[in-house]
């Protein structure tokens, strides 16, 4: 079990995730903070890869009947608003006498380089 998906940090998915969190740090919102801090852009919010990261479980396994047991993401390069990234996931555990599964999950940018990976544990239920 594993598998690819696509992903893109739109303006809506960023508006939406702001709103929900009501993070409103300066890095994410001003656009010359992040300049002088050495950035080309606003960084988005690291967190919208784990949003990103419980669709992947979620949304594009085929087993449906899921619960997250725990989920953890390092990030490894900052991504921009318009970023189009590959998440793929890998199998990394079967713990049959939980009903549980571990995966190996990254995403990468459009030029190939990690931006984050992580691993989740997810019991099937």
């Amino acid at each position: 079990m594993g598998g690819k998906s696509n992903f893109q940090v739109t303006k809506e998915v960023y508006t939406a995730f702001q709103q929900c969190s009501g993070d409103y740090n300066p890095l994410h919102n001003d656009e010359e903070l992040a300049k002088r801090k050495g950035f080309p852009e606003r960084v988005m919010y690291g967190n919208i890869l784990n949003a990103f990261a419980s669709a992947l479980v979620g949304e594009h396994l085929p087993v449906k009947d899921i619960i997250i047991h725990s989920q953890d993401i390092q990030y490894k390069r900052p991504v921009f608003m318009g970023d189009k990234l590959e998440a793929e996931v890998k199998v990394d555990g079967i713990y049959e006498s939980v009903n549980a599964v571990s995966f190996k999950f990254s995403f990468k940018n459009a030029k190939g380089l990690t931006v984050a990976k992580g691993h989740v544990q997810i019991g099937i239920i």
